[in-house]
């Protein structure tokens, strides 16, 4: 069988642990013997993030805006614990954040769904696409302990003179704690961009979620962005797709979603995002069948990730030399959906086939009854035998055997 022919390169972002192993496997068996692709590789192990002081994460991101395309493997975030098990220089920030503060994207965030795989919300019978601002709020604010009483005051001096704003935010009368965040006008701008071609793409309705009854110019700020884009750029396309935008407050959207089949596209603020794509996520079945992606407001770039860890505790096991049962599913996603996206600016069909059909064999897979434990205890409870389901291994070398069928057929 010849190799597909793929023009122009991609960016690989090697990971951490349990998902390392297995994307190695994914890259040498499942991506290589079909394609004939230029990758660029970056290694972005937590090792190799502190000997390069996090050089390389940021040489990796720039690597994707040239080449409008990223594929990326899970990370570790380190914490105090991490600091001291790798002995690190520093607490290395989240690759992940430094990755789409570069890139300005939005991040889409969307179950894969398999029919045999049970759903703890019966009634989401369609998949919910979660938008997450990953920009700026509680992601990248300043927060610090206070001690004692004072005044707290916050201030914005405009650059090159002029008169500082200064607003009191509160008065201590004993220890406590505090936190500042922000946006920008930009960053909005590009999120509702990027939020509203996803609609149209999907030509599912879109809704955005806030709170801003709350926080009147904070929120308000992105009801009023959003709102003033769809009806200049948007509203007349969105009518002719049939499709509908609609802000919603965020406690409404959460009840309403609940009630509601799928098939609509959900633009969350950073935080919200966070929490909600795993709830979608977890409520769909499993976090190990969820699609994530980051795409710029251009929607030209795409940096396509594994939506979930590093998976320690199998990766422990993995090192004692004891079976693990890891789902390899969302890290195949990653490289099928990144390349999905260089085959659309290509133009090469037989790029986008070759992904579509590896997708489709992981979901027939699963639905013909082999799979890894995190699913079958979907279906059969916390207390499945090890004949429901395949270790690692077995699961991948499936995944290997039905692709190669597939395009023996």
């Amino acid at each position: 069988m010849s190799k597909i022919l793929v023009k122009n390169p991609v960016v690989e972002i090697d990971g951490d642990e349990m998902t390392r192993i297995l994307w190695g496997f994914i890259r040498e068996k499942l991506i290589k013997p079909y394609l004939d692709v230029n990758i660029q590789y970056f290694d972005l192990s937590i090792q190799n993030r502190d000997a390069t002081e996090d050089r390389v994460t940021v040489e990796a991101a720039e690597a994707i805006k040239k080449c409008n395309v990223g594929i990326k493997c899970a990370t570790i975030t380190p914490d105090e614990k991490r600091v001291e098990e790798f002995k690190l220089k520093k607490m290395w920030k989240s690759p992940n954040g430094t990755i789409r503060n570069i890139l300005n994207g939005t991040v889409f965030r969307e179950p894969i769904i398999c029919k045999n795989i049970p759903r703890l919300i019966p009634q989401w019978t369609q998949p919910i696409c979660i938008g997450r601002h990953a920009y700026g709020d509680q992601y990248q604010a300043t927060d610090f302990l206070v001690k004692g009483k004072g005044k707290l005051t916050m201030t914005f001096q405009p650059e090159g003179g002029g008169a500082a704003q200064s607003h009191e935010v509160t008065n201590f009368k004993g220890d406590g704690i505090a936190l500042a965040m922000f946006n920008t006008d930009e960053s909005i701008t590009g999120f509702a961009h990027s939020c509203f071609q996803q609609a149209l793409t999907k030509k599912w309705p879109l809704y955005l979620s806030t709170k801003n009854t709350i926080l009147k110019v904070y929120d308000g700020r992105f009801k009023d962005i959003f709102q003033k884009i769809f009806e200049t750029e948007y509203k007349s396309k969105f009518e002719a797709a049939g499709i509908t935008y609609e802000h919603r407050l965020i406690d409404d959207m959460v009840a309403s979603c609940l009630k509601w089949n799928g098939a609509f596209v959900w633009a969350c603020k950073n935080y919200d995002g966070d929490v909600q794509s795993d709830t979608v996520a977890q409520g769909f079945g499993s976090l190990g069948l969820m699609t994530s992606t980051l795409v710029t407001p251009d929607g030209k770039t795409m940096e396509a990730e594994a939506a979930h860890g590093t998976v320690t505790r199998h990766y422990r096991m993995h090192q004692q030399g004891k079976p693990t049962s890891t789902n390899p599913i969302a890290s195949i996603y990653a490289w099928t959906q990144g390349l999905m996206h260089r085959g659309k600016l290509d133009g090469n069909q037989d790029l986008v086939k070759f992904c579509q059909t590896l997708e489709k064999v992981c979901v027939q897979t699963v639905e013909s009854g082999k799979m890894t434990k995190d699913l079958a205890v979907c279906i059969y409870g916390e207390k499945t035998s090890p004949e429901n389901y395949l270790t690692t291994e077995a699961f991948l070398e499936a995944l290997d055997k039905n692709l190669k069928e597939a395009f023996l057929k």
